[in-house]
């Protein structure tokens, strides 16, 4: 490194930190959360005092721990591992057996702790939400929560909205709103911050953004796995709770928000928390003309034949959850009034796709012939994966003597070379925990009203005799979520 960038470098390093991790043997912090801090030490931004503790029930010692977290982590780092750099990592790993339930194990993670004693410690908890309440019981009973401490939930934080509640009320009472992490990974993607920089860093669509100028706006989140042999907690979860209630509505919000006076954390918040109070409820008879659930069939995605859901390891044959949602959403405000939000996700779809498709109204009155449909005339597409995009699509003249339009698009693509330097998600999340920024993380009011909205959907569903709706693996969906935005004279981004 030059002397300039061992400045802009040590500028940007994270103060000395404890990370405990719990569920430490666990997929996510196997395939994200290790690689992650890992390409931060790699950017030189640990400082020199910094520790990772990886907790979990696995009886190993600490060479097997490091042994597992290297050969995980090279299936994970696209760029390999260099072995000086990670020998040299690998020094603040350790790792803890621990019971997460037996507060007399807790004395033995103070001990660990005070032999290298400092001052910010945050605890990461990758486990199963069931045992939140009980890991910050036991972290209080230890006197391990002091002021300086954060913990960090990761989703699906309950399963409903009184489950979420109780578990807010329990994990509160112990450590104060401020020191309260609940992760949403969507929102540290490099694209959700380029919207954030579209909307309230320029002045061009700001009078286009609203009522009168945009027609629609469509949020898709697809993918083309399947549940991976995670069948029997997906089974508990399904669509709507695993990606609507956090990504899609997290997307919305920050699609629909008010710019906020201030870049403050709860500046930002209070804007995204007034979306979701201001979302029109879908309950009771409305469920069932607003929103599709389906549930994939076996197929072929990629060109390999897949079973269908019931047949998936650890899935009742009879189970009616949802692997598929499409819906239709408004925003009863005076900026978004009468125009309708189309999202949709689901499991072994036709594409890798994440998407927000902002489309505007047409020209009053046509003057010129155009070689285009009325869906694909101006349009704005921010593609969130797999590659980070934006692009807005006009009508331009087609080369020629007659006066003929045609679509053309503008393209912001980031170059490699910036490619190179961007953040995963998870290592903006975990640097911005260690900061103690909190922006990009839910507030418990934010998480309650997202639930709010949630629950009657799936009570309507509960009610209904009606199964999910079959979709054959590696199409789009059921036909019945083109129907319902066909039903507005529109079709999703992407179909013919």
């Amino acid at each position: 490194m030059t002397a300039a960038q061992i400045t802009q470098a040590s500028a940007r390093r994270l103060p000395d930190f404890d990370l405990v991790l719990f569920g430490g043997t666990g997929d996510l912090a196997m395939r994200k959360l290790l690689p992650a801090l890992f390409r931060r030490y790699l950017a030189g931004q640990f400082p020199a005092r910094a520790r990772i503790l990886g907790i979990g029930r696995t009886n190993i010692e600490r060479d097997e721990y490091l042994a597992l977290v290297e050969e995980n982590s090279r299936k994970y780092l696209p760029a390999g591992l260099d072995a000086t750099r990670w020998t040299a990592f690998s020094r603040l790993l350790d790792y803890l057996q621990l019971d997460a339930t037996s507060a007399a194990d807790y004395s033995r993670l103070g001990a660990r702790l005070a032999a290298q004693p400092l001052p910010l410690r945050v605890f990461f908890l990758s486990t199963a939400p069931a045992l939140f309440t009980h890991v910050c019981r036991n972290l209080a009973a230890a006197s391990l929560v002091t002021p300086e401490a954060r913990i960090v939930l990761e989703k699906p934080l309950g399963q409903d909205r009184g489950s979420a509640a109780d578990i807010n009320e329990q994990v509160g009472a112990l450590f104060p709103e401020r020191q309260i992490y609940r992760i949403d990974h969507y929102l540290g993607k490099e694209a959700v911050q380029n919207l954030l920089a579209l909307r309230f860093g320029n002045a061009l669509f700001e009078p286009l953004w609203r009522r009168g100028r945009i027609r629609h706006v469509q949020i898709t989140v697809s993918e083309q796995l399947g549940v991976e042999g995670r069948g029997a907690f997906y089974d508990q979860t399904g669509a709507l709770r695993d990606m609507v209630q956090n990504h899609l509505l997290q997307l919305l919000c920050i699609m629909a928000m008010e710019p906020p006076a201030v870049d403050h954390p709860d500046a930002v918040r209070d804007e995204k928390l007034k979306v979701l109070r201001a979302l029109r409820p879908l309950e009771g008879p409305t469920v069932a003309s607003h929103v599709v659930r389906g549930q994939y069939r076996a197929g072929a995605v990629g060109g390999t034949p897949v079973v269908g859901y019931l047949e998936e390891q650890n899935v009742p044959p009879e189970s009616t959850t949802e692997t598929f949602v499409a819906l239709k959403a408004h925003i009863d405000s005076w900026r978004w009034a009468g125009v309708p939000f189309y999202l949709r996700t689901g499991k072994r779809l036709q594409e890798q796709v994440g998407e927000i498709v902002v489309y505007f109204e047409d020209v009053p009155y046509p003057i010129f012939e155009t070689a285009t449909s009325v869906n694909t005339a101006n349009r704005l597409v921010i593609s969130l994966q797999p590659r980070d995009s934006i692009t807005l699509t006009l009508l331009a003249k087609t080369p020629g003597e007659n006066m003929r339009l045609r679509p053309v698009e503008l393209r912001l693509d980031m170059p490699e070379t910036a490619r190179a330097s961007q953040l995963d998600a998870y290592e903006r999340l975990l640097s911005d925990v260690i900061k103690g920024r909190l922006t990009l993380f839910m507030r418990r009011d934010e998480l309650d009203a997202a639930w709010r909205w949630i629950d009657p959907i799936r009570d309507a569903w509960a009610q209904s005799d009606e199964r999910p709706r079959g979709y054959t693996a590696g199409s789009w969906g059921p036909a019945a979520a083109s129907a319902l935005i066909a039903r507005d004279n529109c079709t999703w981004n992407g179909e013919v």
